[in-house]
């Protein structure tokens, strides 16, 4: 194989990735191996250790990056403002994270004077065309190496094996039921009994959100205020965005909000399955559409849908480091610019509804629709209206009538 003399290691800490310290080492003639963790918000139990686990396992150093403003500030809010669902279902968060994880490795890969960057995805996924998207569109010069495309190992059986010939320590095993994969916006859950359509997910295969059933009998009210777009404050307290983001998801998890289960595409080509827990993007969702609904005329709004439906699958695809990732939130920010004011939602089984909305930049107005009786709007105007409407339609019609 090619020789490097440094190699930045997308590391997490677990089986894969410990496994491929030491095969990295062994392979290009023992070069440098620098582990990069990103702490995107996926919690503490994650990071406990890590580092002290990529230097048994043979990286010279371990680097941890702390990205959980930087990730909500600037990846989840404006994919907020466009309003951006995949397939009208997932709220996009593995997807979300992979661009400013793959940015801050970039910049510890040529801080460090690296000749390659290393992750440990699969060839049947989706996360290594995101991170390799992202290295060719910031540092083309930095080889890429994926383990999973050329190594001889098959199975966590394998791995297993491999690190027990080295005698390197792991806390793994050769069952792993789920894969899982977290983050401050969400955290997500495939393999198992989810790997057959037909079985209902056990309660194992949600860890955040309380089942529906199990919610509290009582709604909860939350009052969200909105300037352009972003979600401000909470309740009135003005808060940072991770802030409104890790305390939504404390109170909607415990309504059971922002479960969903599909079978999604993934961009190599298959359907995969997986449950997803995103209780306050949910919430933060429903308030932006909310005011949307005031303050949107039906153009914009049928717009802000388009870009919405596009900015979706970039961000599925990993292109957020590209032009058309530039144009279509230049035109979801415009659009924002009168999404201000503020919401109550009610969070209750499983649901969050937005029961009462205002704007100073609304465009309802209760004097036009009115269903009593008015003086603002004369109903004969309809009709020309109407017949100017239908126009096209008479006049084949007509032609129509004489052939």
């Amino acid at each position: 194989m090619s020789q490097f003399k440094k190699i930045v290691l997308a590391y997490s800490g677990g089986l894969d990735t410990s496994a491929i310290i030491p095969w990295l080492k062994e392979n290009y003639d023992g070069c440098e191996v620098v582990a990069f963790v990103a702490d995107v918000g996926q919690g503490a139990e994650d990071l406990e250790g890590v580092e002290e686990k990529a230097i048994a396992s043979g990286a010279s150093k371990c680097i941890v990056a702390d990205l959980k403003d930087e990730f909500v500030s600037d990846y989840v809010y404006p994919t907020l403002t466009t309003g951006a669902i995949y397939e009208g279902t997932y709220l996009l968060g593995t997807s979300m994270a992979r661009p400013v994880i793959a940015k801050a490795m970039v910049e510890v890969a040529v801080a460090e004077g690296a000749d390659a960057i290393s992750h440990g995805c699969t060839g049947k996924g989706n996360d290594q065309v995101r991170f390799e998207g992202a290295v060719a569109a910031l540092a083309p010069q930095l080889a890429v190496i994926a383990p999973w495309r050329i190594w001889d190992m098959k199975s966590r059986e394998d791995l297993l094996d491999y690190l027990a010939e080295r005698n390197i320590k792991t806390t793994a095993s050769a069952t792993k039921i789920y894969s899982r994969d977290a983050n401050a916006w969400h955290i997500s859950t495939e393999g198992g009994e989810l790997e057959s359509t037909w079985n209902e997910p056990s309660e194992q295969a949600w860890t955040w959100t309380v089942s529906p059933e199990q919610a509290p009998d009582k709604a909860e009210l939350v009052s969200l205020t909105v300037e352009k777009g972003h979600i401000v404050a909470v309740d009135g307290k003005a808060m940072s965005p991770y802030e409104v983001l890790t305390h939504l998801n404390e109170r909607a998890a415990k309504h059971g909000v922002g479960r969903v289960d599909i079978v999604e595409n993934r961009l190599v080509g298959m359907k995969s399955r997986g449950c997803y827990e995103t209780p306050g993007g949910t919430v933060m969702m429903a308030a932006l559409r909310a005011i949307e609904e005031l303050v949107l005329d039906k153009p914009t709004r049928a717009w802000r849908e388009k870009v919405g439906a596009e900015f979706s699958h970039l961000v599925y695809d990993g292109r957020w480091f590209t032009q058309l990732c530039k144009g279509l939130l230049a035109s979801a920010t415009a659009i924002a610019e009168d999404v201000t004011g503020e919401v109550v939602l009610k969070m209750y089984k499983g649901q969050v509804t937005a029961i009462k909305k205002q704007s100073p930049n609304s465009l309802y107005s209760e004097e036009f629709a009115t269903f009593g009786e008015d003086e603002v709007y004369d109903q004969s105007h309809a009709e020309g209206f109407i017949r100017l409407y239908s126009l096209a339609s008479r006049i084949k019609a007509l032609k129509d009538q004489q052939k």
